[in-house]
């Protein structure tokens, strides 16, 4: 296995880092794989040309210029980078990329894209330093963390994203309602401010929770677990005790003037979702949907790129309606949903129970999916819970892909299966989610990788040898 890097075509300046994995195979004798993980981290788009007038992507991609930014992630995607900007255009797709975050190696999240995964991280009042949440970060992307969202609500807040951000090859999202608390009252003053100083950090998208409107207050409180939303919990508080409007509704053209100007994402967040199956696809959940419909066509008169945040806790059969409703009332802006989680009942286990769901929605369209840790609901995560939370849902994000026919995906599970037909166990594990783990299960009982037969069969009942015996 080993980095390679494509050379753009409209722009020569750009050098796709790619990992390129040999293969003892004459059919498929290796395979390209999409790399989040950079070794080394420098400010790469610091010297590529920026487009006129000091445009947005999405405003770039009106105007049909293809920026350095749209070509690289389109060698990534495997696609033209004409598919990239037209679905820019459309607001089909966002290209989070700050301009004050030039480690940043562009992606693109959209649905005709590859599913992507976000990594949460970020400290508490009870815990985690720096180094720690730095290291967490490096590991979630090593581990193929396509963004990854600093939510830190401890101590150090500035200076941990900080140190996040210079380390950072991936595109980091925030929720700025938690740091403006540290500047005292929470108001509009204090949250513009705070936005200013994570723009100018180099954030690449914000979370923020606009479409909690004063009138879903009561529809929330009916429910079995109310508002689950930090964000959320927060602007209803507020709400309440001083008898206003939420101000990042009253105020969220500024918020887009503000974001315009660097060129940051909006991740309109989801206040009101479903904390539990039993408040799941109810009236105040989609009435704060319907408002993020709004506030999207808001923001993209202004030219600012726009996520939908969902859910949550949803069964099964309620989790289409949940996509068709997204893509009717927001306009077919990218969808990032939190799981969802399929079921209540598993404390400790919540990465599998979000997983399931996670797979069933980006097969329906979701275009990213926020990963969620064994932690779930129990405390804050470790590097360990990081690295199971990552690995299951690039397998949710990789099954939905199959689902949708990416030939990318497809490619990869072939070469696999003709790996594992042929017992190329090197090959095996090199094309594996988790390589290491493969390598270390299949070396406990076989520790040869020259065996036609695992320790599972043994070598009389190996269906697959005694397959080859009948070609």
């Amino acid at each position: 296995m080993r980095r390679i890097f494509v050379q753009g075509k409209i722009h020569p300046e750009i050098q796709v880092g790619m990992r390129e994995i040999p293969l003892n195979d004459k059919q498929i004798p290796s395979l390209r794989i999409y790399d989040t993980h950079s070794i080394d981290v420098h400010p790469i788009r610091s010297t590529w040309p920026k487009p006129a007038e000091g445009l947005t992507q999405r405003q770039a991609a009106q105007k049909g210029i293809i920026t350095p930014e749209m070509e690289y992630a389109a060698i990534r995607e495997g696609v033209a980078p004409e598919i990239v900007l037209k679905e820019l255009a459309e607001g089909k797709a966002v290209l989070p990329a700050n301009k004050k975050h030039p480690e940043c190696e562009p992606m693109i999240i959209g649905s005709k894209f590859l599913v992507k995964i976000n990594a949460n991280i970020g400290n508490s009042a009870l815990g985690s330093s720096i180094e720690e949440e730095v290291e967490k970060m490096l590991y979630a992307v090593k581990l193929g963390a396509d963004t990854v969202m600093d939510l830190s609500t401890g101590k150090n807040i500035h200076e941990t994203r900080e140190a996040i951000l210079r380390k950072c090859p991936v595109p980091i999202g925030t929720v700025p309602i938690y740091q403006t608390l540290e500047r005292g009252d929470l108001c509009w003053e204090n949250f513009r401010d705070t936005l200013i100083e994570q723009a100018e950090q180099g954030v690449d998208y914000f979370t923020i929770h606009a479409g909690l409107l004063k009138d879903y207050i009561p529809l929330a409180l009916k429910r079995t677990t109310g508002i689950v939303s930090r964000g959320g919990s927060l602007m209803a508080c507020w709400m309440q005790t001083h008898k206003q409007e939420n101000f990042l509704y009253t105020h969220f053209k500024e918020i887009c003037e503000i974001l315009r100007e660097y060129d940051i994402a909006i991740s309109l967040g989801d206040g009101l979702r479903p904390g539990c199956i039993a408040d799941s696809n109810d009236e105040a959940q989609f009435a704060e949907l319907k408002t993020l419909g709004e506030l999207t066509k808001i923001a993209w008169d202004l030219g600012v790129q726009v996520l939908i945040e969902g859910p949550g806790h949803v069964p099964l059969n309620k989790i289409k309606e949940n996509m068709d409703l997204q893509l009717e009332l927001c306009h077919g802006a990218p969808f990032y949903t939190l799981g969802p989680l399929v079921t209540d009942i598993a404390p400790g286990y919540d990465h599998i129970t979000s997983g399931i769901g996670a797979a069933v929605i980006g097969m329906l369209g979701t275009a990213m999916l926020c990963y969620v840790t064994p932690k779930e609901h129990l405390g804050l995560p470790n590097k360990e819970d990081v690295r199971t939370g990552v690995i299951t849902y690039k397998l949710a994000a990789h099954a939905a892909d199959i689902a949708k026919g990416n030939p990318q995906a497809l490619l990869r599970d072939k070469a696999l299966s003709r790996a594992r037909f042929d017992f190329r166990w090197e090959d095996q594990f090199a094309l594996s989610l988790d390589p290491e783990l493969a390598s270390s299960y299949h070396d406990e009982s076989s520790p040869s990788t020259h065996s036609k037969y695992c320790s599972m069969c043994g070598p009389n009942f190996c269906a697959m040898r005694i397959t080859q015996e009948l070609l």
